[in-house]
């Protein structure tokens, strides 16, 4: 049975400050019940443990289904760990992780966590505060302190950057010339403005990245990824950054690996090829850029 709740209400006890338009939360019964208990698993692991892989390995095999977030006529916050795209898993993950090392098992902690997360600037004010673009995703955590890019060392003995040594200019037009691809927005003429204006904040900006033929590198030459680092598949397509997100995980042929969910395999799964085999089977994609849970204060 799905929940609609006042989201004020829920986060009143966080202490949150809430839009008149943030006012709602949708969810299901099994939802609130699996974050609880994956917050008190968490809460059990020792000190040091990596909890991005940990939590991520919890939601192995939930199915892969795209536009969870889309439910609703306006803009809601949605809790969803029954099904999840890629966005939605690196989401869920970083918020369990968030949580946790705030030493709460809480339902509404989490959706505390989950909203910063998902929103610029931790705000929901509408569907064109959500962090459509993962640019603006990695920039809005970054502002919040919860997470940072890694971009390599500008002096290397490889050379500058090293192994982040391309870099792509953002041209995030997508969205606002394919307004009939999104329910919430083809019909949201304010909207649609909302977006362009978000799309020209990000565009001209310049990342770096470590290009796919890099990607077959022993861990000694990509040391800069760590297990549990969020990884940002850098794309060609016309108007858009980003094609798809997941998780690095080191796997035991001393390759790097990528836990996501996955569209082809219709679950969340830590793919058996490496990400190098992975990325030859998508010409679309350029490289990743590396993205960091913040450490604990």
């Amino acid at each position: 049975m799905k929940h609609f709740l006042n989201l004020f209400m829920l986060l009143l006890a966080a202490s949150l400050s809430l839009p008149e338009s943030a006012s709602a939360l949708t969810y299901e019964q099994a939802d609130s019940l699996a974050v609880v208990a994956l917050l008190k698993k968490g809460a059990q692991q020792p000190k040091g443990e990596n909890l991005m892989l940990f939590f991520a390995n919890k939601l192995l095999n939930k199915p892969y289904v795209g536009k969870t977030l889309e439910v609703n006529p306006k803009e809601e916050l949605a809790v969803n760990l029954r099904e999840l795209d890629c966005t939605t898993l690196v989401e869920n993950v970083v918020a369990l992780v968030l949580t946790t090392r705030q030493g709460s098992t809480h339902f509404a902690d989490f959706c505390k966590n989950l909203m910063c997360i998902r929103y610029r600037n931790g705000m929901l004010n509408g569907y064109a505060s959500r962090n459509h673009y993962f640019s603006e995703w990695i920039q809005s955590n970054t502002k919040q302190g919860i997470v940072h890019e890694v971009e390599g060392k500008a002096k290397d003995s490889r050379g500058a950057f090293y192994p982040f040594v391309e870099q792509q200019t953002l041209d995030c037009t997508y969205m606002s010339t394919h307004p009939d691809r999104y329910p919430m927005l083809k019909d949201d003429k304010a909207a649609l403005l909302l977006i362009r204006e978000n799309e020209r904040r990000i565009n001209g900006h310049t990342v770096r990245y470590i290009p796919r033929r890099l990607l077959s590198r022993p861990h000694k030459e990509l040391r800069a990824v760590q297990d549990g680092d969020i990884l940002a598949i850098v794309t060609k397509k016309a108007g858009l950054d980003i094609s798809h997100v997941g998780i690095a995980v080191w796997g035991k042929d001393g390759q790097l690996h990528l836990l996501n969910a996955s569209q082809i395999h219709h679950k969340v799964v830590l793919e058996p090829m490496t990400l190098a085999e992975y990325m030859k089977k998508h010409p679309t994609q350029l490289g990743i850029r590396v993205v960091r849970v913040n450490s604990e204060k």
